[in-house]
């Protein structure tokens, strides 16, 4: 009688950890829908028709082609290839978000391995730079959200609001850049890279929704430098 108790509670147990599992994987994808997606211009994308978790790397399966999200040269569709990505000389920098304790992430100028940094994007600016530096950070489920993991970094972009800042540190100089608008686009809608040279932006990109296999959208976050008092 003991024994089936005790088999009772351990079902139980089972049972209900499991729902609390699956809401903690569903709900900030929902909640990212319904809070978020609300405030950007959303367009939908098709949806893939395969998705698998490969070493802790995103994939897509389509047509027995494999897409590795952790490779930033696949996130937008008719962007810069590889080549573009690690043809360049690795150079680095430093980038903070105070709101959401990000303190020195390293930018890492060539090379495409979301997983060890943010990514700039090719051929755009330098910070302090007249243009648009285009930052690309990879973002998962906000609850394993860390900010010292560069899996995670980004997951919680879509809390910053317009006139938060982010810090730069580019070759010995700091610039502080006030975040001006938040807009979603489709993977196809490479416009969002070009340069504007009437000022210094700051262009942060990430996957969304956050924790979304299927990543079908793109947060643009798009920061103007402060002048120096």
């Amino acid at each position: 009688m003991q024994n089936k108790t005790f088999l009772r509670i351990v079902a139980l147990i089972s049972g209900i950890s499991g729902i609390v599992i699956l809401v903690g994987v569903i709900y900030p994808i929902v909640s990212y829908n319904t809070i978020y997606a609300s405030k950007y211009t959303s367009l939908i994308s098709p949806v893939t028709e395969t998705v698998n978790q490969v070493q802790g790397a995103i994939t897509d399966t389509v047509n027995g082609n494999t897409t590795d999200y952790t490779q930033a040269s696949t996130w937008f569709a008719g962007g810069a290839t590889r080549d573009a990505f690690s043809g360049s000389k690795v150079d680095y920098y430093t980038l903070s978000i105070p709101k959401l304790k990000i303190k020195d992430a390293i930018v890492a100028i060539g090379g495409e391995d979301l997983t060890h940094h943010v990514i700039q994007y090719p051929g755009t600016a330098l910070p302090g730079k007249r243009g648009n530096a285009v930052l690309f950070g990879h973002s998962i489920l906000p609850i394993f959200y860390n900010p010292s993991n560069y899996l995670a970094i980004f997951s919680l972009l879509p809390t910053l609001k317009p006139g938060d800042e982010i810090n730069v540190n580019y070759d010995g100089i700091s610039y502080v850049y006030n975040v001006e608008t938040m807009f979603e686009v489709l993977p196809t809608d490479i416009q969002v890279l070009d340069q504007d040279s009437s000022d210094s932006f700051l262009t942060l990109v990430t996957c969304v929704p956050p924790g979304d296999p299927r990543n079908p959208k793109r947060l643009i976050v798009r920061a103007r430098v402060v002048p120096p008092r």
